[in-house]
């Protein structure tokens, strides 16, 4: 992770530079481009993945089915594609839905997230093959179900998923 950098930007999603991926969140966090990608199967149930226990920060949490940083000089919804190969060894086709800022801390590991989170969604059936450096687990839920685990059990689920979800049930409408 060292190597990596993530492309800083202002509450525009204007780049203004490039930093070390972990600096960039030690510190409070400084603003920089992410995104964060949801998939759904033709019966509307959503794909989840349990964050790798060996992740820098928020390891062990249920999360989307994939999110990261573009890389300096990538497009957003390229790299949304690249990680889905990385994460889940899969692809499919992609819809960049909305844009948020947040920020969050993982108090475990004394880091914390700013990002201006690019939101994709996409329509996928077929074999997951998750990497095991990324994804402990996967499973499809049905949105019942995942409306009363994150009301329930709100500490097993990532910030950024927490925040995006209902805007996401929302475009998922449309």
């Amino acid at each position: 992770m060292a190597q990596e950098q993530v492309i800083l930007v202002d509450e525009h999603d204007r780049p203004l530079g490039v930093m070390d991926k972990l600096a960039a969140h030690e510190n409070g966090g400084v603003l920089h481009r992410a995104f964060s990608v949801f998939l759904v199967d033709p019966q509307g149930r959503w794909l989840l993945h349990r964050r790798a226990a060996g992740k820098y920060h928020f390891p062990g949490l249920w999360t989307n089915a994939c999110c990261s940083h573009p890389r300096p000089g990538e497009k957003t919804a390229d790299a949304a594609q690249r990680r889905l190969r990385e994460e889940l060894g899969i692809a499919c086709p992609l819809e960049e839905r909305f844009q948020f800022v947040y920020q969050a801390g993982s108090a475990a590991q004394g880091l914390a997230e700013h990002e201006f989170d690019h939101v994709f969604t996409g329509v996928f059936s077929g074999p997951l093959h998750p990497n095991p450096a990324e994804v402990d687990a996967v499973r499809w839920v049905e949105p019942a179900d995942l409306d009363r685990e994150v009301s329930e059990y709100p500490e097993a689920f990532t910030p950024w998923f927490k925040l995006a979800m209902d805007r996401v049930r929302d475009a998922l409408k449309t």
